[in-house]
């Protein structure tokens, strides 16, 4: 077994037995929360675990060695993906991920069973999502790494926060809220995904190891661009993807009317007609398949899907090229190259 597939395997191992020793307590609460523990679990099943490798290899970066502490500290980055993920879910009423019910469906299901009718499904899941990044800074706190570590990454956790709430909110805000620019497309992926995928987690390890300004701006320079390249390609995979493979559909971002970088291109692109006819298909509930495809193929003929695709290629070049910036230990150069290319290049 390779450094990552170990690294993945820990991680998990970590995230699961938080979940059963979580579960317990609640249940001693009351068996009534039967419900949240089986979405808690599922919640922490699934994941390339990324956030957590880029936290462990700012640590690694800053010279520190592997040890149990950090990847505790890895693993409540994942608590922080799985509650944004939670309330992603809500937010656009998303029916599945990973393959499985969301988790305000799958509450909305489970009281249909149980002759309890819709309840409130939303309500639990925002719960949820609560609970989880509770338990992201409980963990990172109790990780086992010296207090005095913990201490000066204070000031990253609060940043952390704001920037993703501040790119969500965003997004919502500018959904639906006339002619999407990619200015402000792009701007929405650096807060929404890029800084607390690839760029803050990076600091979060590196100044948990002691790491030099110098490292952070390179981790900067390097998180960045590759941050918005996961989210390109993501906004590809929104749309193009394969749910079988995705384990999420490929209409919702289209029924949404999600002001992608993708979108946003096509209609800068497209023909004043092709502009029209998009304006009257995206962003309708009842966008079906057959919708679906006209639209992708105006964003294939237009030209936006491989001015997307441009946009990737030049920003794992940039991220690439930071890594040259800064001295870094051989193992840790390798691993933060090919995640960067693994993260930029996810298959469709």
């Amino acid at each position: 077994m390779g450094e990552p597939e170990q690294f993945k395997r820990r991680v998990d191992a970590y995230l699961l037995r938080l979940a059963e020793q979580e579960s317990a307590q609640l249940l001693k609460v009351s068996t009534d929360l039967a419900p949240l523990c089986e979405q808690l679990r599922g919640s922490l099943e699934q994941g390339k675990r990324l956030r957590a490798a880029f936290l462990y290899w700012g640590w690694r970066a800053a010279g520190q060695p592997d040890c149990d502490g950090i990847i505790r500290a890895a693993a409540a980055m994942e608590l922080v993906h799985a509650a944004a993920c939670t309330h992603d879910d809500i937010i656009d009423d998303s029916r599945v991920r990973h393959g499985m019910p969301t988790a305000h469906v799958a509450f909305a299901d489970r009281a249909v069973a149980c002759g309890q009718g819709q309840g409130r499904p939303v309500a639990l899941a925002m719960m949820l999502g609560d609970l989880l990044m509770g338990y992201a800074g409980q963990v990172f706190a109790t990780c086992g790494l010296p207090g005095a570590f913990i201490a000066r990454t204070v000031p990253l956790w609060s940043a952390l926060l704001r920037e993703t709430v501040a790119g969500q909110f965003l997004e919502v805000l500018r959904t639906g809220d006339g002619v999407p620019q990619v200015t402000e497309s792009l701007e929405v992926a650096r807060y929404k995904t890029a800084k607390y995928t690839v760029e803050r987690p990076l600091h979060l390890g590196a100044t948990l190891g002691g790491g030099s300004e110098r490292l952070l701006a390179a981790f900067t320079a390097y998180g960045l661009p590759l941050g918005e390249a996961f989210q390109l390609r993501d906004d590809l995979l929104g749309t193009f993807g394969d749910p079988a493979l995705t384990g999420k559909p490929n209409l919702d971002d289209l029924r949404d009317g999600k002001p992608t970088a993708l979108m946003a291109l096509t209609l800068s692109l497209a023909s004043e007609d092709d502009r029209q006819a998009l304006s009257k298909t995206v962003g309708r509930p009842d966008l079906d398949e057959g919708d679906a495809a006209q639209v992708r193929r105006l964003m294939e003929t237009s030209g936006a899907c491989q001015k997307v695709e441009d946009l990737i290629t030049e920003r794992l070049a940039l991220a690439h090229r930071a890594l040259e910036t800064v001295p870094l230990p051989r193992a840790t150069y390798t691993a933060l190259r090919d995640l960067a290319t693994t993260s930029a290049n996810r298959p469709l």
